[in-house]
């Protein structure tokens, strides 16, 4: 058996000695299970891809694929995901905060339990400030209340796949993929594998606050059309407040006409009210029109530079020939150009 460990990158220059260690130690290569780590270089700006390259030259299970620029890190997973070999597939982040030596574990009980997927969930979050605990913990909890399909609590994209789920996820034509969302979409057999999360390693975080908002929005506003039956909700609750107040105004003017002489607050927030609820139905309709925009562009959701150490096939020959020439049939029109300094697949 072949399991490949994704580990998207960017930036992480001052980590990745210390991650690959960690991941060579926890995951040795035995009769029975072999691996093969696909770090995806997501336009690093820093020495991410010359200390990459470097552990390529020293081992063979070392895989590099590497993306035309900074496209984040959702389509560096998406990336991941295509390219990887393994019946299995075990996708870690590589700032260490995901610890590498649960990984074992994880695979263990996604054999013994018959699952297709083993989720990490994250009984602690060490290192992190109480605001970003929490707002990270109401995201969640809103996601799951909007989706159609129920979302794990406290999760990220720390979780071992089968090759059942991988086929499957490459298969899916989203340009904007929310990867655990799509993940927990497709069914099968999930179950949560509790541990506890450790400070980043080293360097910044790179989930800016802003990067944070652009994860959830994509969450919310590609995975579920709740949004618009609230928006819709809203709508309703302002026609039934207008006909109220039409009928008020209505009985006053033939009952008491000097008393709508009166009414200059009720007339402000009146117009607050009913301005909130159209802008905010249009800010609503807005997100999803501009999600069609980039949907119907159908432009690739990440492009590959080159890929390095795709030619030596050392682990690849546990896989199946009939899997290795389906995945070496992606088509470099849209995925990737061929680099004639590197071997590529």
């Amino acid at each position: 058996m072949l399991v490949s460990v994704i580990v998207p990158c960017f930036n992480e220059e001052k980590v990745l000695q210390d991650t690959y260690r960690r991941l060579s130690a926890a995951l040795p290569d035995g009769e029975d299970v072999q691996h093969e780590f696909v770090f995806v270089d997501d336009g690093s700006t820093d020495n991410t891809l010359a200390i990459l390259m470097h552990l390529a030259t020293s081992d063979g299970r070392v895989n590099i694929v590497k993306l035309s620029r900074n496209f984040g890190h959702q389509p560096a997973v998406s990336a991941g995901i295509r390219y990887c070999h393994g019946d299995l597939a075990a996708i870690i982040d590589a700032d260490l905060q995901d610890p590498p030596e649960v990984i074992p574990d994880m695979v263990a009980q996604l054999s013994a339990t018959g699952s297709n997927v083993v989720y990490g969930v994250r009984t602690k979050r060490k290192g992190e400030t109480l605001f970003k605990r929490a707002a990270c913990s109401l995201f969640y909890r809103i996601l799951s209340r909007l989706s159609d399909v129920p979302q794990p609590v406290n999760t990220g994209d720390f979780r071992v796949i089968d090759r059942r789920i991988i086929d499957l996820f490459n298969q899916l034509e989203e340009r904007n993929k929310y990867v655990r969302g799509l993940i927990s979409w497709m069914g099968f057999k999930q179950t949560p594998f509790y541990y506890e999360r450790d400070p980043r390693y080293a360097g910044i975080p790179k989930y800016t606050l802003k990067k944070l908002f652009g994860l959830a929005s994509t969450g919310i506003f590609y995975f579920s059309k709740k949004p618009l039956q609230i928006s819709t909700g809203f709508g309703f609750l302002s026609v039934a407040v207008g006909l109220v107040l039409s009928f008020w105004i209505l009985f006053n003017k033939l009952l008491n006409p000097t008393y709508l002489i009166s009414g200059w607050t009720s007339l402000i927030l009146m117009i607050i009210y009913f301005g909130g609820v159209q802008l905010l139905t249009i800010g609503i309709l807005g997100q999803y029109i501009g999600s069609l925009f980039d949907e119907t562009k159908k432009r690739p959701e990440f492009i590959v530079d080159r890929t390095i150490n795709y030619a030596s096939g050392q682990v690849r020959d546990a896989v199946p020939q009939a899997r290795l020439s389906r995945q070496r049939r992606v088509p470099t029109a849209f995925f990737g150009t061929n680099d004639p300094l590197f071997p590529h697949s």
